[in-house]
């Protein structure tokens, strides 16, 4: 999975994930919070080239993730982490998988950069919405 380009986060987005990852040890994230850093730290992974394989073998809390992706509104992307959710039975190694498997994998993949395309947008309101 090879997007055409990485997401850039504007100023706006950095200087709030700064700011929380200052705050994290003095007094932990609310929930809205926690989402907004979850999704900052996940978009590295999803921008991979295993992308969702290596999402499902990354040792981070796959649910609270997914639901951080629910919380700021990026529904493609919520689609694609459950509709991939059976990597996390597989073995680390990609290369296991059937040849349907790597298909539908494929497939799903394949929506993935359009869902990952209004990320910055639906962050930003977000961060209006419920931390501004």
């Amino acid at each position: 999975m090879n997007f055409q380009e990485e997401i850039e986060w504007p100023d706006e987005v950095e200087v709030m994930v700064d700011q929380l990852e200052g705050e994290m040890a003095e007094r932990g994230l609310s929930r809205e919070e926690r989402a907004l850093m979850d999704v900052y730290e996940t978009v590295p992974i999803l921008e991979s080239e295993d992308c969702l394989h290596e999402f499902w073998q990354s040792p981070i809390d796959h649910q609270r993730i997914i639901k951080s992706f629910d919380l700021i509104g990026a529904t493609g992307v919520v689609d694609a982490l459950n509709a991939s959710r059976w990597c996390g039975t597989r073995s680390e190694d990609r290369n296991d998988y059937t040849e349907t498997e790597s298909d539908y994998l494929a497939t799903i993949e394949e929506e993935l950069p359009s869902a990952m395309e209004e990320l910055v947008d639906l962050v930003l309101e977000f961060i209006e919405d419920e931390l501004g």
